[in-house]
């Protein structure tokens, strides 16, 4: 059997007939088959011929009628694709407007293929304003770790729970994408925005064949639509860099989310009442001595002040701003890149962290920017992301990513403690995927075992006993992350590297770097003489710097109107879905509800 793509990894009609073998398929349909479409969302019609179509010849029809029957409107005809030596029909920002089953068939006279849809309304609003919790890379481990060091356990009990631990709905996600089992943060992303699958690092587009990073077929995003049709106040509140791809995958529309000058122009674009995080060099032009790396000239800190925005650079700034209820709109930028961890700002200290001093914590900016999106009358949708927990995992820094998701646990507690409050606010926690980290036992400095090996003083099952970590301060953190005896964290997949058994007291962990003369990573000697290193030869390909995500599913926690469908197992598509139909995005009066014909 012959599938014929133009791209690698493309996904849609031909890889249902790869998996289902059924005759052959030649063209790709966007939004691809078994897509769930709200009503009312826009997104673009996309068909994908294998070679020059006769325009004449060249048809969509939507439940056995012409498309442009349903839409108003005719698919432009592309006789030839730029960087493709083939033809496409293309529609923009159309709509769903009643539910149904949408069976959607292309044909260039020679070949044809078909997709279905489905078009879901929604009830009346519940929730007056979502928030959505992410910790981007948070796995189990990751959460009991924090449960440990934070609470304290005892003969098999904790002493505490946390924050997202007791909340009254729960359920399994599944993360994979249309081009791989194995998500990243940009896809996951837009699946939580939209509604709908997509490619490794893309953000609110379904990736076609062009080279053209910025002309995919478009799906409109949560924060899009609750802001045209529902005039609710958005806010985007990140410790990672705005551009990033969580943040991004908000609001951007690109195929690739390296292009962090453009994903920040979609984000202003949008003007989100609230926008805080690092990121800042690309909100400035480029300057000999500033920070700045924009390379169009464009001010965006100068544009927010004259657009009406309070301009927060430090928590005192941002704490002032967001007291003032005069405030509405707020631009909080805290670093150039992305903004420290709490293990480095306020234990460890690292000389870096001197650059930005007074960065605010993730649960100071979750209530500035509550605060400010409070004073607007039609309610809001705000994400909130622990976005270095996936950092520091990426690099095997396990320490640094749980002290961030024990700070992640805070913000929790205090949204949490608001909408209990009011009675009208969803919440969601969620990672968007996570990494093969693992909680084997302990390490312990002060083993009587003789051997200088480090790897001897791992305890395990019944060795292993229990950590000692102190929080004499009762901030529920550690004071310290290396006591004596202290939990072993390994990770599954792994560049070349010297394992230490030991936190990184001097700054985050670097554990594999370029050879020049191969162009491969290598194991970082800077580490090659701690006391009991031990050279872990990679087991993932030698061009990849850092330990890679995994497909495993991640666990959803919810509380507010509309948590009761959280159960079970979902799709990661279905947070949205989750979101809107809490929000009443597709609600229909009676009257207007009728089967799609």
């Amino acid at each position: 059997m012959i599938c014929t793509v133009t791209k690698p990894l493309l996904a849609g009609a031909c890889a249902a007939a790869l998996l289902t073998a059924t005759p052959a398929v030649s063209q790709t349909i966007y939004p691809i088959d078994r897509a769930d479409v709200l009503i009312g969302q826009k997104f673009d019609l996309k068909v994908e011929f294998p070679g020059i179509a006769d325009p004449a010849k060249a048809k969509i029809t939507i439940n056995g009628k012409d498309h442009a029957a349903l839409f108003g409107k005719a698919a432009t005809f592309v006789r030839t694709e730029v960087g493709v030596d083939a033809s496409a029909l293309l529609l923009r920002e159309v709509t769903l407007d009643q539910p149904g089953a949408y069976t959607v068939t292309a044909t260039d006279g020679v070949n044809t293929s078909t997709v279905t849809w489905t078009a879901y309304a929604t009830g009346p609003r519940r929730a007056r304003n979502v928030i959505l919790i992410i910790g981007d890379g948070m796995g189990i481990a990751h959460r009991t770790a924090a449960r440990i060091m934070s609470k304290g356990i005892k003969e098999g009990k904790y002493y505490g729970k946390l924050a997202m631990d007791d909340m009254p709905h729960m359920a399994l996600i599944g993360t994979s994408g249309v081009d791989s089992v194995v998500t990243d943060s940009a896809n996951s992303a837009h699946a939580y925005s939209t509604g709908h699958k997509s490619n490794i690092s893309a953000l609110g587009v379904y990736v076609d064949r062009t080279p053209d990073n910025y002309d995919d077929p478009k799906v409109e995003h949560l924060a899009e639509f609750v802001k045209r049709r529902k005039q609710m106040a958005v806010g985007i509140v990140t410790d990672a860099d705005l551009p990033d791809a969580t943040p991004a995958g908000m609001v951007a529309h690109i195929a690739k989310r390296q292009d962090s000058q453009i994903a920040i122009d979609m984000l202003y674009a949008l003007k989100p009442e609230v926008m805080m995080g690092g990121g800042a060099a690309y909100f400035l032009p480029k300057s000999p001595n500033g920070i700045g790396k924009r390379t169009d000239g464009k001010d965006y800190v100068a544009q927010a002040r004259s657009d009406g925005y309070q301009v927060a650079t430090t928590a005192t700034e941002m704490a002032t701003a967001a007291g003032d209820p005069r405030t509405k709109t707020l631009l909080g930028l805290y670093n150039k890149r992305f903004m420290d961890g709490h293990l480095d700002r306020a234990i460890l200290k690292p000389s870096y962290i001197q650059e930005y001093p007074e960065q605010p914590d993730l649960p100071d900016m979750a209530k500035a920017g509550l605060d400010v999106l409070s004073r607007h009358p039609n309610g809001f949708f705000l994400m909130i992301e622990a976005g270095l927990i996936d950092k520091y995992s990426h690099v095997l820094d396990g320490e640094r990513a749980v002290y961030d998701t024990i700070m992640l646990d805070k913000t929790v507690r205090l949204v949490k403690e608001f909408a209990e409050k009011r009675g009208d606010t969803l919440v969601l926690v969620t990672p968007d995927h996570t990494h093969a980290i693992s909680l084997v036992g302990t390490v312990d400095d002060n083993s009587p075992v003789a051997s200088p090996e480090m790897r001897e003083r791992i305890g395990v099952y019944g060795a292993a006993g229990y950590p000692n970590y102190v929080d004499a301060d009762g901030d529920g953190y550690p004071d310290r992350p290396d006591p004596s005896k202290r939990l072993y964290m390994t990770f599954g997949l792994y560049p070349d590297h010297y394992e230490t058994f030991r936190p990184k007291l001097d700054g985050m962990f670097t554990p594999a770097v370029m050879d020049p003369a191969t162009q491969k990573y290598v194991a970082n000697e800077a580490y090659k003489d701690v006391p009991g290193a031990v050279l872990m030869p990679g087991n993932i390909p030698r061009d990849e710097p850092n330990a890679p995500h995994v497909a495993h599913d991640v666990l959803l926690t919810a509380m507010g109107p509309g948590s009761a469908r959280v159960h079970g197992f979902m799709d990661n598509t279905e947070v949205f879905r989750t979101m809107a139909e809490a929000l009443g995005l597709g609600h229909q009066p009676a009257r207007r509800r009728k089967a799609a014909q």
